[in-house]
């Protein structure tokens, strides 16, 4: 059990080691009494709330209409993918970070990570899209009201790789839920417990996060495996 939290850095709650541990060794453990050791170990991760970066400036553009609806669920990959930008503050730099996540498996499939919270960085996140999609790709991509999703240049890319757009209501959190969460796993997982200040060494490590969060991490909604996996067990 120590192995397992070691290997994954302290990240996993205990019901994911439960999982982790049946997986590795077949062995059937409640997730009661995984928790119990953990705690009398001190195996739990602690979390901590931070201010959120806000993105919306009001009507900068034009917007559109919450095609998404909610309706999370996917059945299958690149047919529903979700945005949004965060900020991480290292030393006295702040880092963004713009990935699109695929609802399907809850892959992140492209990202950027920028200095700025600038256009650059959005269609640069983008590109890395527009690379994995083929040829009969067309998802629908969801975003809150930030004012980069409202800009032309985003939108025509969109209508160009022949993605549907979709946004979030006004002051409607939760229509962009599964962004949220994502972000709210790397922080506690990653950035919370991070030590140092050099930007190009967190910028480093978030790249391994996400790598790790993709092949790596377990989900119980994906049967026990990581995002990568899943898809590729069910493509075969």
């Amino acid at each position: 059990m120590v192995e397992i939290c070691e290997k994954s850095q302290f990240r996993y709650g205990y019901r994911r080691v439960a999982d982790t541990l049946r997986k590795a060794t077949g062995i059937r453990i409640a997730d009661k009494t995984v928790l119990k050791v953990m705690r009398e170990e001190g195996l739990l991760c602690r979390t901590r709330r931070r201010r959120k970066y806000r993105s919306y400036m009001g009507q900068v553009g034009k917007s559109s209409p919450n095609l998404l609806a909610r309706d999370f669920e996917a059945e299958g990959p690149m047919t529903k993918l979700v945005t949004d930008v965060t900020e991480f503050k290292v030393g006295g730099t702040k880092l963004y970070l713009s990935p699109v996540v695929d609802l399907y498996n809850d892959e992140v499939v492209a990202y950027s990570i920028s200095r700025s919270p600038n256009m650059k960085m959005v269609l640069e996140m983008l590109a890395g899209l527009e690379g994995r999609l083929d040829g009969e790709d067309a998802p629908l991509l969801h975003s809150d009201m930030g004012w980069q999703y409202q800009m032309p240049a985003y939108r025509l890319a969109l209508e160009r790789m022949g993605i549907a757009q979709s946004m979030s209501r006004k002051g409607n959190c939760l229509d962009n839920a599964k962004a949220e969460n994502f972000f709210s796993m790397v922080k506690t997982e990653l950035y919370y417990d991070w030590e140092g200040d050099d930007p190009d060494i967190f910028e480093r490590d978030l790249e391994k996060y996400i790598d790790w969060y993709n092949n790596v991490r377990i989900k119980r909604r994906l049967d026990g495996s990581s995002p990568v996996e899943y898809r590729l067990s069910r493509a075969a």
